[in-house]
């Protein structure tokens, strides 16, 4: 977007109007701004914060609550940020005329806004004094001089007969009067209309005496003053397994930041869990808090971001509220402590869920109502980790609510993770700017003051976090340890140690030798966290030495050389590599694992010389030799990884990429998995590969073969074929050939079935090769040696769409993406029921008919 036509249409020596280089006040979250302009027509100036501009629309009717009322909305130029808080007259040229403020607040959207623009339909959510709910902005297919688009209120609990004339307030009407005199034309509705203010349409107030007979009728309940004040939350310990019984309530343990609320006198004020002031910070919660019309209350949630499937995304929210994104808030509430004049802190929980849900009802967003599970805690877990939740809270359905850690509360992870303080950070290397590693710390053993060093993470940094920790928390320091090291991690030098105040979330995958993070891998930054709350620990003690000690006996694999760079470009070094893998172990061992694989080493880098390895290396322990025959009659020992310990010992002796059979170790001549490597000519642009891509599946589908989609960390895809049961490769490859060339047949300016480089210009190589035994083909989460360090990953094929080409996925990202993800992309893929030699018959059946 650009002010080049704002600036353009402007002669800054004779108007008031900010400049395009004047920069916005106000807070970090997306704005949005309505402004009434008296021009030489008069109307509504609609404007989104979109980036570091204001997109602006100007609606001649203004906006209408009517759902039935589609308002013409002429897009104009876009503003800089500084105009919303633009008033007054402009006196001459463009625009002359006078600009009150009409609404202004912050706004939401799901998913991509450049996205939904260029397909010409928005859908957004407001949040301002006047104009609330949903909306909508709809392009019109009519040729104007301008674009032409449609605003349209949702039908939703603020749509209304309503107008925005009929909101006017007396300044704004008396600019109307006044503006319609100096014209001499015809007075608008909102000119001719007496000066008597409508409110904005809004959900209903909660029923109060009702209310207050609930609050009555629960035990426990006592009549007491609430105070505005910041109350100390209830806090949970960490458990590894959730208890039994009915007793206990089990509900979603929600990916966001702790945020109390507190009303008094009907003011409305949030808080962090730490008693930081977050109330400018979300004006959209405390508006539709303040709607329910109560006086008083106090209530604990979590505030949440929702993705386009409407789960929470923790990176989302930190986006969100740091103004990159404008992703829909949520305030998943959770316990009512305190309400209408009763402290209910001594009633039991189900009884205080019981009156908030029943606030919560027909509520509309951004205020949602957490639910439970009574019972059957177990299942519940294994439903949120199927549904790849970040774990569950468990609470004793007696519990009062006090503040401080118990074991009435508890939380069961899924994935671990953790809040760490930062220590220090490493130096970067290679082109590689900013630092290396964060150097995390957790408290001193037995309530001893001082820190632990921890471990560090190096991985799951997004550019913008780089960029944001080196300015911020990864600067300066000293070179003095401020915690005992040298028999910990030998491998710190150069590092930089740092006052210990930023607090870090990372993954990790246990404890390994002195307790050192595992697997660790970047979650985000936890503003709402010091330091000094690291000191209240979560974990039992008891759990936490069995942790330890189950941790510390898992085997570990040395990396030497850790400091050796083998991506030069990106100044990626063997341990971001082996940190890359571990990160990525779930997900990746399940693709190599049992199989006879052949491994790309490159123990130098990828600038020096790479080579393929499939039979035994010398000084291997962990990875399994698998004596298979070969076309020769001979006998060789292949390499089968078998677990986490054989691949990481792989990745010592250089491996980068995996390249497994198609096939298990111990049924070699029977095939499990096809392959088809869909290889463009350099001159084949992405489009047409994702259309290949797309008519190969529906080729598949038409023969009743269900068919999963992988990156390749190249240029082209793969589409796999999962065979269940196993198909002799004397069956399975000649399929696989005959189904490449009569697609090349068919299509033959898009597809060719022979690897000759001559005959694939502008098209396709559907490589077909890779299915015979002992043939490979690269792994999933599979690193590949070629620059940026690309991945091969599997994706659902609704993902085809929205991803840049066959190497969108690199080390940097793909962590990031496992952890966001909620279910595989291939789910199901080892346990869907193929037959191909069914198939095959069926196929020569219907032949013979």
């Amino acid at each position: 977007m650009s002010l080049h036509d704002y600036q353009r249409k402007r002669d800054f020596a004779h108007t008031r109007e900010p400049a395009a280089d004047a920069r916005a006040t106000g807070g970090e979250r997306s704005i949005f701004v309505v402004q009434l302009h008296h021009a030489s027509r008069r109307h509504y100036d609609f404007r989104l914060q979109i980036g570091d501009v204001l997109k602006s629309w100007a609606v001649p009717k203004g906006p209408s609550f009517d759902p039935k009322d589609k308002r013409l909305a002429v897009e104009v130029e876009d503003h800089p940020l500084a105009y919303a808080e633009f008033t007054g007259d402009i006196d001459e040229g463009y625009g002359k005329g006078h600009v009150d403020r009409f609404d202004h607040g912050v706004w939401s959207t799901r998913g991509d806004v450049e996205a939904q623009l260029r397909k010409g339909h928005l859908r957004f959510s407001l949040f301002g004094e006047r104009l609330r709910g949903e909306w909508h902005l709809v392009r019109s297919h009519r040729k104007e001089r301008q674009p032409a688009w449609f605003l349209i209120k949702s039908e939703d609990a603020f749509a209304a007969e309503v107008e925005a004339d009929d909101l006017l307030d007396a300044t704004m009407r008396e600019s109307t009067r006044k503006a319609a005199g100096r014209s001499g034309g015809a007075r608008t509705a909102a000119a001719r209309a007496p000066s008597r203010r409508r409110a904005p349409p809004g959900a209903r107030k909660v029923a109060r005496a009702p209310l207050l007979k609930r609050i009555k009728a629960t035990a426990q309940a006592r009549a007491a003053a609430i105070e505005a004040d910041f109350f100390e939350p209830e806090l949970a310990r960490l458990y590894a397994h959730p208890p039994a019984g009915e007793e206990w309530l089990h509900e979603v343990k929600w990916d966001g930041y702790r945020i109390l609320a507190t009303i008094h006198d009907g003011a409305v004020s949030l808080w962090s869990r730490n008693g930081l002031s977050w109330t400018e910070r979300l004006p959209e919660i405390v508006q539709a808090i303040a709607a329910m019309g109560l006086d008083s209350a106090r209530f604990d949630g979590e505030l949440i971001a929702l993705d386009t499937t409407g789960r929470s995304d923790f990176n989302a929210l930190q986006k969100t509220l740091s103004g990159e994104r404008n992703a829909p808030l949520v305030y998943m509430m959770f316990d009512c402590p305190a309400l209408e004049g009763y402290d209910l802190a001594h009633a039991r929980l189900d009884d205080r869920k019981a009156l908030l849900a029943h606030l919560l009802k027909d509520r509309p967003a951004p205020l949602a109502y957490s639910t439970h599970t009574a019972g059957h805690g177990d299942e519940v877990f294994r439903m949120a980790a199927e549904q790849a939740l970040e774990g569950i809270m468990c609470k004793r359905a007696d519990s009062t609510y006090r503040a401080g850690r118990s074991d009435e509360w508890r939380k069961v992870k899924r994935l671990q993770s953790d809040e760490f303080v930062v220590l220090g950070y490493t130096p970067p290397s290679g082109s590689r700017t900013g630092f290396g590693s964060l150097l995390l710390g957790r408290p001193a053993a037995d309530g001893k003051p001082g820190w632990m060093y921890a471990g560090r993470v190096g991985s799951g940094f997004s550019d913008d976090d780089l960029a944001h920790i080196a300015d911020t928390i990864a600067t300066g320091g000293k070179p003095q340890p401020p915690v005992a090291v040298s028999d910990v991690d030998p491998l710190l030098r150069g590092a930089r140690w740092v006052s210990p105040k930023a607090v870090v979330e990372v993954f990790f995958r246990g404890l390994g030798g002195n307790h050192l993070l595992r697997q660790a891998s970047f979650k985000g930054l936890r503003p709402d966290k010091s330091a000094a709350d690291l000191r209240d620990s979560d974990q039992p003690p008891q759990e936490a030495r069995m942790a330890a000690a189950t941790d510390a006996s898992s085997a570990t694999v040395a990396i030497s050389h850790p400091d050796r760079v083998i991506y030069p470009d990106d100044a990626i070094t063997k341990q971001d590599v082996a940190d890359y893998y571990q990160a990525v172990m779930d997900w990746f061992l399940p693709g190599v694992r049992d199989r006879p694989t052949s491994v790309m080493r490159c123990p130098d880098g990828i600038n020096a010389t790479c080579f393929f390895q499939k039979h035994a290396i010398a000084g291997l322990k962990r990875v399994s030799l698998v004596p298979l025959g070969e076309e020769s009659g001979k006998q060789a020992d292949y390499l089968v990884p078998r677990d986490a310990a054989a691949v990481m010992e792989l990745v010592q002796f250089g491996a980068l990429e995996f390249h497994p059979w198609g096939a298990l170790a111990g049924d070699p001549d029977d095939a499990d998995r096809l392959v088809f490597d869909l290889d463009p000519a350099p001159d084949v642009g992405w489009d047409q590969v994702v259309a290949a891509a797309r008519l190969v599946r529906r080729k598949l589908d038409q023969l009743g073969l269900q068919s999963f989609l992988r990156t390749t960390g190249g240029k082209g895809l793969h589409v796999v074929l999962p065979l269940n049961p196993a198909t002799a490769w004397s069956t399975a490859k000649p399929f696989a050939h005959a189904f490449a060339s009569s697609l090349a047949q068919a299509h033959p300016t898009e597809f060719v079935a022979v690897a000759a480089k001559a005959q694939r210009k502008g098209r396709i190589f559907l490589d077909y090769l890779r299915n015979s035994r002992g043939a490979t083909s690269v792994a999933s989460y599979s690193l590949r040696s070629r620059p940026g360090a690309p991945v091969a990953v599997p994706i659902r094929w609704e993902e085809l769409g929205k991803i840049s080409g066959g190497d969108h996925y690199t080390l940097r990202n793909t962590p990031a993406r496992l952890a966001r993800l909620r279910r595989d992309p291939w789910e199901g893929i080892d346990t869907l029921k193929q037959d191909l030699q069914q198939v095959l018959d069926t196929l020569a059946a219907e032949a013979d008919d």
